[in-house]
């Protein structure tokens, strides 16, 4: 071998001290913008490729792990990554740095909404905002749709996905269930389409080798499976999300709209697969048609506020809690009910992603190879780009049109649009983000900034 062929092998990076991961975690979470996708992104580049803290396998690793389970997966892997940096404190300090500034931009979105909502401004403002919002989400599909779908196989459980939810209203927990049982039995019969691999791409092109890391490829001692370690962990992280909801449970025997959040979030914690965009069209389902907390519209608006803001874009779910709460204070002043009640949704949202990792992290260290798993989760994968979809037609629907009908006949229930209703200002407003986004690929902040004071020119107009 010449040396013109010899490759310079990089030096392993060097252990991050705890104070220098605090700067980098604080980083992270102020530029985790456009929902997981955007922050996955953010987390590769900055973690793997940046830093070299951990490398390309034990990350997608790791977000593969995050994938299978209920909740905001770039959260989750935030804890884990902290975790496997520096222990316990580490994940719990990744994990709250990721959500903290979306939680404290939110509340303050929320209040203001609360109390100016009507005005004409705010109104054109969020007007603007549904229309990037819908450009968003499908941009997201596609995104998703393209790593995921890499077979005939999976594109397949994609469409039983969307036919499940859009056409016969199946739940979305069950439809993850099935999917996973499909990719695992795919899997262990042997069929190639249900191989490991696919469709979990962090959006760089630089492949950074575990070794040359400062995780390297050992397992850290203190990742290893411990017995005792993971049942002190767990009662203790147990005890921090159920723990409000029993007292509330105790004292408002009653009942009240603090109990039906509490119980609401804390069963989508354990629920709920897929993302973000996939958890949303449950959210929106039962928050809207179910408590009657939020009109369509409004489900719009905070899902506008969770994509300007950073953190998860499940942190809509606070604005959801706000809004239920400030509408029903129960004897509370209203902005103090819906301060409470969006924060109440925020822990029970979140507390549990801590017990999932802190439990589970050290067993799946060890499974890094396991093929059956990796199947079962390009399974979960695919079936989440029919739901995600699902998602993109429900918000379609009611931006563009002022009146939606169910359609539950012999066993359907398609939503469908009251043709009558069609918004054309809305329709020209969707038609701009989208040229944007897929023809012209502008940057989301601009996307979004600019659909805002396109829907502000509109409302001037008397066009809205």
């Amino acid at each position: 071998m010449t040396r013109a062929d010899m490759s310079v092998v990089p030096e392993k990076a060097a252990h991050p001290s705890f104070s220098e991961a605090l700067v980098v975690w604080t980083r992270i979470a102020l530029l985790s913008f456009g929902g997981p996708a955007g922050q996955i992104a953010v987390m590769h580049r900055i973690l793997v490729e940046e830093k070299r803290w951990v490398g390309e396998q034990r990350f997608l690793h790791a977000l593969n792990f995050c994938m299978l389970l209920p909740g905001p997966e770039a959260q989750q892997l935030a804890i884990y990554i902290g975790w496997l940096l520096h222990r316990t404190l580490g994940g719990i300090v990744a994990g709250v740095l990721f959500v903290l500034p979306g939680a404290v931009a939110i509340m303050a979105l929320s209040i203001v909404y609360a109390l100016y909502g009507n005005v004409d401004l705010v109104s054109a403002l969020f007007f603007g905002l549904k229309a990037a919002v819908l450009a968003i989400v499908l941009q997201a599909v596609m995104r998703i749709g393209r790593r995921a779908l890499t077979n005939s196989l999976l594109a397949g459980i994609a469409a039983l996905s969307f036919v499940g939810i859009f056409v016969f209203g199946l739940p979305f927990p069950l439809i993850i269930v099935l999917a996973a049982i499909m990719g695992f039995a795919g899997s262990r019969s042997g069929l190639p389409g249900f191989g490991p691999g696919g469709g979990h791409g962090a959006g760089g092109k630089t492949v950074v080798a575990d070794a040359e890391t400062a995780l390297g490829e050992a397992m850290p001692d203190h990742a290893r499976p411990n017995l005792a370690w993971s049942l002190r962990i767990s009662v203790v992280f147990l005890a921090l999300w159920i723990g409000p909801t029993i007292a509330l449970l105790f004292l408002l025997k009653g009942g009240s709209v603090f109990i039906d959040i509490a119980l609401f979030f804390s069963q989508m914690a354990v629920v709920t697969f897929g993302g973000a965009y996939a958890v949303l069209a449950y959210v929106a389902q039962e928050a809207v048609g179910g408590y009657g907390w939020l009109e369509p519209g409004e489900m719009l608006d905070g899902l506008g506020m969770a994509e300007t803001t950073p953190g998860p874009l499940i942190m809509v779910t606070q604005f959801v809690g706000f809004m239920a709460a400030y509408r029903d204070p129960a004897g509370l002043s209203p902005l103090l009910a819906g301060t409470f009640g969006g924060l109440l949704t925020t822990w029970v949202t979140f507390a549990p992603c801590f017990l999932w990792i802190f439990l589970g992290a050290p067993y799946v260290e060890r499974l890094r190879e396991n093929r059956h798993i990796g199947a079962a989760l390009n399974a979960i994968t695919a079936a989440v780009v029919g739901v995600v979809l699902n998602l993109a037609i429900w918000f379609a629907l009611h931006v563009l049109f002022a009146e939606t009908i169910v359609y539950d006949n012999y066993g359907l229930a398609l939503t469908l649009p009251v043709i009558d209703s069609v918004n054309l200002s809305a329709g020209i407003l969707v038609a701009g983000t989208l040229l944007a986004v897929f023809r012209f690929r502008l940057g989301m902040g601009k996307v979004l900034v600019g659909a805002a004071l396109a829907g502000v020119m509109l409302q001037y107009l008397g066009l809205t």
